[in-house]
């Protein structure tokens, strides 16, 4: 065990570092020989709030003779106590050195906690790369959204799981089990993961480039390597998690929560998440009252998140509301994620239980065209009828969130962003006067793999300032609050969401020159990247900055989510025909690819219910009353 009571009165927030929260499981280290370390490469606040570490952790404690244990990146204060005293990277349950399990699991939400992954396997004392480690290491396992372009990290993970878990992490636990029998070594063991479905050993592949030095491929270097890793879907989603683990000090979602939908159906050209979980799953208003009704007795949450990429998208979700309000008269619900309409400020309203402060609407876009352009449905009446609806219904602020960047964008689309931020202004204005208040917030458009967008190219600094400047100077003259991101830090994740194998050495080089935190704005510095990809003799604009051929080799080509190449290029085709696609669940198949994963859901047609609720308008009396 290590002892780390020395360390805390050193620290901020030592709550992050003690473990021995409710509902955390600490089984004996000495009977339950299998061992397991979930790992999240960022701060404690942040990957306590990460549903997937929670599903996994409780899914693995619940197997015989399995124990399984959280770890987080510890923040800057706790790093330099730890490596001044030399005391190794622990676990938060049995407080054992990381090194000492079987499995370390990594979960990649962004790719700016590439380099947090370094930190924590050097923090660790493992070896940073897979071919320095021996049999007396852990295998080093990452999955997440972050996976589905694993070259930027493949030198240094031994496996990666792509797609769902929660059923290959138990295949990968029997497999330990066989291991441990016969004291299977290492080399033994990737080579089994080969056979696992939905699994990828970066070690028995080699990456190949042409004479100018651009990847065309990946080689197998193993028979039983295959030439595609198909990812790992659930046909139906699990018993919801019920019994998750209440920190002691708050973190980013301080409430309790239930998945009520897996996967989406809009087809934003620029969302990952939208492509690389499909098809659409829901759980039944049924079992998320039942579930709700044992996540509250096991933790004393008073607040609930109904979680889902777009939550007021779910075919019951009418049902689900009355249900919840008439079982649970006194529970807060909030709706982290809605559709840009009024029937979704009907559902935010009739959740709000008077605490009617910020409602967030997300057009993406600026103008009709360029919505158009990246298939988001949602028409300017949709936007001005849900702040009508909402000003009207006693909210009181309204935020708008928006990329810049986005392929095919004009100056004209930008001045759209002010043009509908002063609109709804005035909307407040005239509902409610004074107390209205609107909130600009715009990120710059990275390209993500596997999605239509993967081949666009990414604005440079010098494009992206001037539409800031512009947003920033019409925002202050008509009082409305405005934020964006820095280009900096979207350049480097570019780079990495895009990058093949090489740029692996630019994270070394990074992590080596004192890169950690990316993506905290305190944390992060341009000139350690840019020294980065000098060491690592890296021109990152070729892979930022670059509008990719559609039929050139991707780093993540031997990837495949579901969603087929060639509906991707047809519709990043679609973009500069301003031609739409609409939701499969509205009308007919799409023909994605994922009509050949034999999962009901995906051309279920749940239509009657959606053209009603889209019809009509409703009392909060008539709402809650609809079925």
């Amino acid at each position: 065990m290590v002892e780390i009571e020395q360390l805390l009165s050193n620290v901020t927030r030592p709550g992050r570092y003690s473990g021995g929260e409710w509902n955390s499981v600490t089984k004996s280290w000495s009977t339950n020989t299998h061992r397991v370390a979930l790992a999240y490469p960022d701060v404690y606040d942040i990957g306590m709030s990460n549903m997937g570490l929670g599903i996994l952790y409780d899914l693995l404690n619940q197997q015989d003779g399995v124990l399984c244990e959280r770890v987080f990146t510890p923040w800057l204060d706790m790093q330099s106590q730890m490596r001044s005293q030399d005391i190794p990277l622990w676990s938060l349950e049995n407080r054992r050195p990381i090194r000492e399990f079987d499995i370390l699991g990594f979960t990649l939400q962004y790719e700016l906690t590439f380099t947090n992954v370094l930190t924590m396997l050097d923090l660790a004392q493992i070896p940073i790369y897979s071919k320095e480690r021996t049999n007396e290491d852990p295998l080093v396992i990452a999955g997440g959204s972050a996976a589905f372009n694993p070259e930027p990290l493949a030198p240094f993970i031994d496996a990666f799981v792509l797609g769902e878990g929660e059923d290959v992490i138990l295949e990968i636990a029997d497999l330990l089990r066989e291991w441990k029998k016969s004291s299977i070594p290492r080399e033994e063991r990737l080579k089994d993961l080969l056979l696992v479905p939905g699994v990828y050993v970066p070690a028995f592949y080699d990456a190949k480039y042409n004479d100018e030095g651009h990847f065309i491929g990946l080689e197998s270097l193993h028979p039983s390597a295959p030439e595609k890793i198909k990812r790992r879907v659930v046909d139906v989603l699990p018993p919801a998690l019920t019994q998750p683990i209440v920190p002691f000090l708050q973190t980013v979602h301080d409430r309790a929560a239930v998945e009520i939908q897996r996967g989406c159906t809009q087809g934003c050209r620029f969302c990952q998440a939208g492509m690389i979980y499909r098809p659409t799953r829901e759980r039944s208003p049924e079992e998320v009252v039942k579930a709700t009704e044992s996540l509250l007795k096991n933790t004393g949450y008073d607040e609930l998140s109904l979680l889902s990429l777009s939550t007021t998208d779910h075919s019951r979700i009418v049902p689900m509301v009355e249900a919840l309000t008439a079982k649970f008269p006194d529970l807060k619900i909030s709706l982290p994620s809605t559709r840009v309409d009024s029937f979704s400020v009907d559902v935010a309203n009739a959740v709000a239980k008077g605490k009617k402060h910020t409602l967030t609407l997300a057009p993406e876009a600026g103008s009709q065209r360029l919505r158009n352009a990246i298939n988001k449905l949602v028409t300017e009446d949709d936007l001005l009828g849900a702040a009508t609806n909402a000003f009207s219904r006693g909210w009181t602020s309204i935020k708008m969130y928006y990329m810049v960047g986005l392929p095919s964008e004009t100056i004209s689309d930008v001045e759209g962003i002010l043009d509908m931020g002063l609109r709804v202004k005035q909307i407040g204005r005239d509902l409610i006067g004074k107390r209205a208040k609107v909130r600009v917030s715009t990120s710059n458009h990275v390209p993500k793999p596997h999605a239509p967008f993967q081949w666009a190219r990414q604005e440079t600094a010098d494009e992206l300032s001037p539409k800031h400047i512009l947003l920033k100077d019409g925002c202050r003259k008509a009082g409305i609050e405005f934020s964006w991101n820095d280009p900096a830090d979207s350049f480097v994740e570019a780079v990495l969401s895009r990058g093949d194998r090489r740029v692996a050495e630019a994270v070394f080089h990074a992590w080596r020159r004192g890169a950690t935190f990316d993506a905290w704005s305190e944390s992060f510095s341009p000139k350690l990247w840019d020294g980065a990809f000098s060491d690592a003799e890296l021109d990152p604009s070729w892979f930022a900055h670059r509008e990719w051929d559609t039929f050139e080799p991707l780093p993540w080509d031997h990837i495949e989510s579901g969603v087929s190449k060639a509906y991707l290029r047809g519709q990043w085709t679609d973009v500069f025909r301003e031609h739409n696609v609409g939701d499969c669940h509205h009308g007919g198949c799409n023909v994605c690819g994922l009509q050949n994963v034999p999962v009901a859901d995906c051309v279920s047609k749940l239509g009657d219910l959606i053209a009603e609720k889209k019809s009509k308008k409703f009392s909060d009396h008539e709402f809650l009353e609809l079925v």
